[in-house]
């Protein structure tokens, strides 16, 4: 599996505008991507965080150029004062057989 976390730090006054956009961005990717295992959106103030679960990079890669990531990404380029990404290939969940 390929772990995504997401960091956006909105501009002040967008969350209104920004919230909204990315949960159909979420629930977008989980319906419309069979590699899209996991899409977690959490927010608290200005700021929202995401997790991301996928099959693999090449399937990240993929969702990058999907209509609906793009066209997200396009909508919300002028209510971000930060965005932060950070990958993680190995995955291990407490539900997995091996323990290791």
């Amino acid at each position: 599996m390929f772990a995504v976390c997401v960091t956006f730090e909105l501009a002040e006054g967008q969350m209104d505008r920004f919230w909204p956009l990315m949960k159909a961005n979420a629930a977008a990717s989980l319906r419309l991507e069979d590699d899209c295992h996991q899409f977690d959106v959490c927010r608290e103030g200005d700021v929202v965080f995401l997790y991301e679960l996928y099959t693999d990079r090449a399937a990240f890669d993929r969702h990058l150029q999907e209509a609906h990531f793009r066209s997200f990404d396009s909508a919300v380029q002028g209510m971000i004062d930060r965005k932060d990404v950070s990958t993680y290939t190995t995955h291990w969940a407490p539900s997995q057989q091996d323990a290791a």
